[in-house]
């Protein structure tokens, strides 16, 4: 297995680390608004250099530049090594930017990318609902008309919204024809969030976090939105948000991180002492495998990539293995750190118990685990994707809604 780039890649590579090293890091003294712009003036220069929002427009803020996998590559290893800041994350960059991309208007692309770009624009998802969370098609809030036809009114609940508390717009999906079949009617929707009739709670959740970075619930009473920012045509927002998701999904299986995670849970393992139990030890070979196994099949994609060839069913697999990755890890610190468990995690009162490595946190992971498995789709989902569009099986008739 060849895993070089090429002379041409290591030239670029040395290019990219001589602006690193011009431009990054701060200075240590730099702290709150000033440390703020000096980021966001980098990100402003690595742009203008070519290395940030690569495959975006120069007309909606981004570097306009050619498709080059490896270029990309060599880029996020470079910023990597020296913790400088890539592209601003979260839902905008990772969902709606690319949704509007595809499916957004030109007046869409010129009001919103550039501001989530930069930051100024920060986008709640608006998709689950209480009585709607992996059956996205079961949507009930409800959105009409306004007598002059210009706007959307909106009435109903989203729940789940990720940075809901940091959240100034919405992407959502709202149900506008309700007499149309299950999968119809639904219109997808950007909206502002601060208006009136837009009523924001954080959610408690069980680890006890209850704050700006946590999860949201919405409540909209006569909420509106113009009817230029409805992405797509009217009552196919099913299908403008399979867009969505498809991103999102690409988001969540990234191989970035489960490494560095499986190397924390060996450190675990000889904090407390159980490194060279064999049980343990066959644990640890076993998760291994997977993450090696899920980090390879990265690499597959990227060199098809690289060579204009069609991967296969693997990128549908990626973030199906993960969440499975993941809760296996999640599932032997949690045996490691045995009665430490019975603490509350960090998040519910940041007590600061001294355990192995500090335990609070590996409970926020072990349950973290476990919202893997919903976020994106839902596993059960995934499976079907899997089976339906990669191996051609049969539909799965009771999930599609067909009886």
């Amino acid at each position: 297995m060849d895993l070089s780039y090429g002379e041409a890649a290591e030239a670029f590579r040395a290019e990219v680390r001589a602006f690193l090293s011009s431009h990054w890091p701060p200075p240590s003294d730099l702290r709150g608004a000033d440390l703020k712009a000096f980021v966001r003036a980098f990100r402003g220069l690595a742009t203008e250099r070519g290395y940030l929002y690569r495959a975006i427009q120069k007309r909606y803020g981004g570097s306009e530049q050619p498709v080059d996998v490896i270029r990309a590559q060599v880029i996020r290893e470079e910023f990597s090594r020296v913790r400088a800041p890539m592209e601003v994350g979260g839902n905008g960059m990772n969902m709606t930017v690319p949704t509007l991309l595809e499916k957004g208007t030109d007046e869409q692309k010129e009001l919103f990318i550039r501001k989530t770009l930069e930051g100024d624009y920060i986008w709640g998802q608006g998709y689950s609902e209480p009585g709607a969370g992996s059956d996205l098609a079961s949507v009930r809030t409800k959105g009409e008309l306004s007598a002059d036809g210009s706007k959307w009114i909106i009435n109903g609940q989203k729940i789940w919204t990720s940075q809901g508390m940091q959240a100034t717009h919405m992407f959502m999906l709202v149900r506008t024809e309700p007499d149309a079949p299950k999968h119809d009617g639904i219109t997808y929707l950007l909206i502002d969030l601060d208006q009136p009739g837009v009523t924001r709670r954080p959610i408690r959740q069980m680890t006890g976090e209850e704050g700006d970075h946590t999860f949201c619930e919405f409540f909209f009473d006569n909420a509106e939105t113009p009817v230029s920012w409805q992405v797509g045509t009217r009552g196919q927002g099913w299908y403008v948000s399979r867009t969505t998701l498809k991103h999102e999904r690409a988001s969540i299986g990234g191989a970035d991180g489960l490494g560095r995670q499986f190397a924390k849970l060996v450190e675990l393992a000889k904090e407390v002492g159980r490194i060279d139990d064999p049980l343990v030890r066959d644990r640890l070979v076993q998760i291994e495998g997977f993450v090696l196994a899920h980090r390879y099949s990265s690499y597959r994609i990227f060199s098809c990539a690289a060579a204009g060839e069609d991967p296969g069913t693997v990128p549908l697999m990626m973030k199906l293995l993960l969440t499975e990755i993941g809760h296996e890890m999640a599932l032997l610190a949690q045996e490691l750190i045995g009665e430490h468990g019975f603490i509350e995690p960090a998040g519910a009162g940041g007590r600061g118990h001294r355990g192995p490595r500090g335990p609070e946190k590996w409970l926020d992971q072990i349950m973290g685990s476990l919202g893997n498995s919903i976020a994106g789709g839902a596993s059960n989902i995934q499976r079907n994707i899997i089976g339906e569009r990669g191996l051609g099986l049969p539909r799965d008739l009771a999930m599609s809604g067909e009886r």
